[in-house]
């Protein structure tokens, strides 16, 4: 390991941040991406919580409904890594504006959708804007980061996850009241979006796009290519667990509140909000702890913590499901970053293709996810759903596979 942009090992062997940052972080910028990341996964929000509406204006079965959660994350899922890969390759100046853009498409179809198929349709633009918009504001986070890598991703997921709490109740406030076409107005949060994301890409292009033909230093990989490519399906298994989980018990949480405790949309929105609000609070741990104490222990204690509330969740009454759920979001959300940064750290010089290896595999899992969660509820119960996904977070047990000792490439 041979510079700063390198991590270092802990005395355990974990990986650890690397510790001689010579620069600040760039707060400006990371505010901004961090505010577009808001913008763009509170548009995205808006679908999960236009489910109820979806349903009874179109008359979908919850695997349709799982299909859209589908249609959006697979689309996202399978551009990510690709897009990462080419921008490691050959940065784009304006690469994000143009994923915003793609977003605001999808947002205003879904505002005037006359059928199921367009629906699907704008699904499918949003997930192409998520493609374009994750790997490259995540490197961008890590540029602007000043050495400290967790403190920034926490930072920009922090944005995101605030703006997937504010899309149900957004959706509660207008969207129910107002109806379908009421989504359109939510462009205008689009267009905001756009023009932070304009300033973002004119920083990257002035600090950190090299001229045609130069060479930029890469750090040497900590470990082996057998062991990065170990601990990188260790991870892949640890986002399947949580996001598999997330899917079940977001997609499907307004629908559970509504069958179990015969509360309105609303309510069940607002019951959404808390969880997803409680998830976005939880990601403003998980960076800076994994800077101080290494990744792998908020690794552990994020996926496999979750177990114990996500057992108990199916039998607990409407005061203890709302309790047990605000305990699953701010310990469960508190791993991404960690792991994303993790990941970074075992593969340096491919920040775009880790990032977007990960969000899409994220993307995808919780699309997955949900369609198949959506067909075993029309085949049993949403109940049973809730049941049978109580047993996801103990595959955090596999991060023990991760590695302890420093090895050399």
């Amino acid at each position: 390991m041979t510079n700063s942009a390198t991590a270092a090992l802990d005395t355990s062997g974990t990986i650890a941040p690397a510790r001689p940052a010579t620069t600040k972080p760039a707060y400006g910028i990371l505010g901004a991406i961090s505010g577009a990341h808001m913008v763009n996964d509170m548009m995205q929000s808006l679908i999960l919580a236009m489910y109820p509406i979806l349903k009874g204006e179109f008359t979908l079965s919850f695997g349709q409904v799982g299909l859209i959660t589908l249609t959006y994350q697979l689309t996202a899922s399978l551009l990510q890594p690709l897009v990462g890969l080419f921008t490691d390759r050959r940065p784009q100046r304006y690469s994000l504006p143009i994923g915003m853009t793609s977003t605001l498409i999808g947002l205003l179809l879904l505002a005037m959708a006359p059928s199921f198929g367009v629906v699907l349709l704008a699904a499918a633009f949003v997930g192409i804007g998520s493609s374009i918009f994750h790997p490259e504001s995540s490197r961008i986070a890590r540029l602007a980061s000043g050495g400290k890598h967790g403190f920034a991703q926490s930072v920009f997921q922090v944005g995101g996850n605030t703006g997937t709490a504010i899309g149900p109740l957004l959706a509660a406030a207008v969207i129910v009241p107002f109806g379908q076409r009421s989504v359109a107005w939510f462009g205008l949060a689009a267009l905001l979006g756009i023009v932070l994301l304009l300033q973002v890409s004119r920083w990257y292009a002035t600090h950190h796009i090299a001229a045609p033909g130069a060479k930029k230093p890469v750090a040497d990989a900590p470990y082996p290519p057998r062991v990065v490519a170990g601990a990188i399906v260790v991870l892949l298994v640890l986002i399947f667990s949580k996001y598999f989980y997330v899917a079940g018990l977001s997609s499907f949480y307004t629908f559970y509140l509504i069958d179990r405790f015969g509360l309105s949309v609303q309510s069940a929105q607002l019951h959404l909000f808390i969880f997803l609000f409680a998830s976005a609070i939880g990601t403003v741990a998980g960076g800076p702890i994994g800077d101080r104490i290494g990744r792998k222990p908020v690794i552990w204690a994020s996926i496999l913590g979750v177990a114990p509330f996500a057992l108990l969740l199916p039998h607990a009454n409407l005061f203890w499901t709302t309790a047990l759920t605000v305990a699953i979001g701010l310990v469960l959300s508190s791993a991404f970053s960690a792991i994303l940064v993790y990941a970074q750290e075992l593969m340096p010089g491919k920040v775009g293709m880790v990032s977007g290896l990960f969000f899409g595999f994220a993307f995808g899992m919780g699309g997955l996810g949900a369609a198949v969660l959506g067909l075993l509820a029309d085949r049993t119960s949403i109940a049973f759903v809730y049941e049978a996904i109580a047993y996801l977070p103990l595959l955090g047990l596999v991060a023990a596979l991760l590695p302890r000792r420093a090895h050399k490439a």
